[in-house]
């Protein structure tokens, strides 16, 4: 072997050497990720997203709308904060017609609830049908959250 395959073979056993714990490194926080958790139901009720998401929508449909913000995060709370007064009362208005009781939005949870949290993000996707004379409809609602070990916050 001449001194020129030597270097060559030094350089490629160096490059080897070196990403070999980089990618062990990779591997090791691929095994740590959280799994993809989902809950449907009536199990929602009992996480802390599903607890806030009911206690928000009880409080939006009482028009305690200082207390259903202090549910959210303090980057939603600054947001509702800086918006001018005259947009507040127009989409707190909004928000308390498309609410619902905190019973009526439970028992919807319990009948097509799905919560999806993966790592320090959720989920809520509520989808409800209605069926009348004029056929089937569908609605779905859904709802953002931010989790910090057991304190769940929304974000949207």
């Amino acid at each position: 072997m001449n001194v020129r395959n030597v270097r060559r073979w030094s350089a490629v056993l160096a490059a080897a050497m070196l990403t070999l714990p980089l990618a062990a490194r990779a591997a090791a926080a691929a095994d740590t990720a959280p799994p993809k958790l989902e809950i449907r139901g009536a199990a929602i009720l009992a996480h802390p997203c599903g607890k806030v998401a009911v206690k928000h929508m009880g409080l939006v449909h009482a028009g305690k709308f200082d207390e259903a913000m202090k549910l959210g995060t303090s980057e939603m709370q600054e947001k509702w904060k800086a918006l001018p007064e005259k947009d507040r009362t127009g989409m707190s208005g909004m928000m308390k017609e498309m609410s619902k009781s905190e019973a009526e939005f439970s028992a919807e949870i319990k009948a097509g609830g799905l919560l999806v949290v993966e790592g320090s993000q959720a989920t809520l996707t509520v989808k409800q049908e209605h069926k009348d004379a004029n056929g089937t409809s569908s609605e779905t609602t859904t709802h953002l959250f931010a989790l910090d070990g057991t304190t769940c916050r929304i974000t949207h």
